[in-house]
């Protein structure tokens, strides 16, 4: 219990840490030491020591009790096994235990597979369109070589001799409430029953190695930055008998050049000339798809707002779309030509004399 390390400082986290900072810290310390990737010295033992830290923060009682009574919660207070057969049944069966009944640690069922997130960028066209994407994971599967048992090719999985192949160890203790007894998970193979004999070479006995594989990525219209799509079960596998995890695709969308995007609408500004907002005119304005005719009524004022409707980004999961907003900018000139200047000068003597 001395060479412990504390199992915040193994993760490298706060210990007012979220779920959720465990999660991403135990992920980023796994990749890292894991023995297929790291054949550094150590590396296996120190990939042990991270699972058994996220094992145990990753348990609001385990870590609860934890934070509380450090690792004396787990075999100096409570017999053998420590966190790993620690039984939080409750006030109920610590009374059982004291009196004579016997108490026993549900078996830890098999544990699902490992999530994963990747990063797309996408256009504003394809946010609006939908588009397919072509991403490469590299996730955990069985090893191919042993088909995830752990065991050497040839060999087979060998029946645990401390608690002879049934997975649970009884202790019979005395204290001053009388005679009682526990069963806990074997400590020796963790409740499995059985050990490996001699380990798989190629995945040193996990059962499993990091294969890289292409997945076709189905991103609808509509979707907007930020969003998250899941894909069911393209995570790493699990233990035997449980499911894999997800992949979490983080959509971003690159900026336009020409739009703006605000909700499910788009805004174009559209710059025309004194001339053209005085006496009106016909202008083709860009699409995210195709160019539509605005129709531009004289007088139009600067800062005025045309609306195309149904123009702009299609909504999520269900019917329509938003608009395309074209902003007017009336541009003022900065150089004018002689002639433009002469124009100009008899236009404000006509609007003077129209004072008068």
């Amino acid at each position: 219990m001395a060479n412990k390390r504390d199992y915040y400082e193994v993760l490298g986290i706060e210990r007012s840490a979220s779920d959720e900072d465990i999660k991403k810290a135990f992920r980023k310390m796994a990749m890292k030491h894991h023995p297929d990737r790291n054949h550094e010295d150590g590396a296996a033992e120190k990939f042990k020591e991270i699972n058994e830290a996220y094992e145990v923060l990753s348990n609001p009682e385990k870590r609860a009790a934890y934070d509380r009574f450090g690792f004396s919660a787990g075999s100096d207070a409570f017999g053998q096994g420590g966190f790993e057969n620690f039984d939080f049944g409750g006030l109920g069966s610590i009374f059982e235990t004291f009196f004579g009944g016997a108490t026993q640690s549900a078996k830890r069922g098999p544990r699902r597979g490992p999530d994963m997130s990747y990063d797309i960028r996408i256009t504003l066209e394809e946010a609006a369109t939908g588009v397919e994407k072509e991403i490469t994971t590299e996730r955990l599967e069985y090893c191919s070589e042993c088909s995830g048992t752990g065991a050497k090719a040839g060999t087979s999985l060998v029946k645990c001799t401390n608690c002879n192949g049934t997975g649970q160890v009884y202790q019979v203790q005395k204290s001053v409430f009388g005679r009682f007894t526990s069963v806990t998970p074997c400590p020796k193979c963790r409740g499995e029953g059985t050990i490996i004999g001699e380990p798989c070479a190629k995945c040193r006995g996990t059962g499993k190695e990091y294969v890289k594989r292409t997945v076709q990525v189905k991103i609808p219209a509509g979707v907007a930055d930020g969003n998250q799509i899941r894909l069911n079960g393209y995570g790493g596998v699990g233990d035997k008998g449980a499911s894999a995890g997800d992949v979490y695709i983080n959509v971003s969308i690159a900026s336009h050049a020409d739009f703006k995007r605000d909700g499910d609408d788009v805004i174009y500004e559209l710059e025309i000339n004194f001339a053209q907002a005085a006496l009106g005119t016909e202008v083709n304005v860009p699409g995210l798809s195709t160019s539509h005719k605005l129709k531009i009524p004289s007088g139009s004022q600067n800062g005025k707002y045309f609306v195309l409707k149904g123009k702009g980004i299609p909504h999520l999961n269900r019917f329509g779309s938003g608009d395309e907003m074209v902003h007017l900018n009336v541009v003022t000139p900065e150089k004018l030509s002689r002639k433009q200047k002469q124009l100009f000068e008899e236009l404000e003597k006509s609007f003077a004399e129209d004072k008068k």
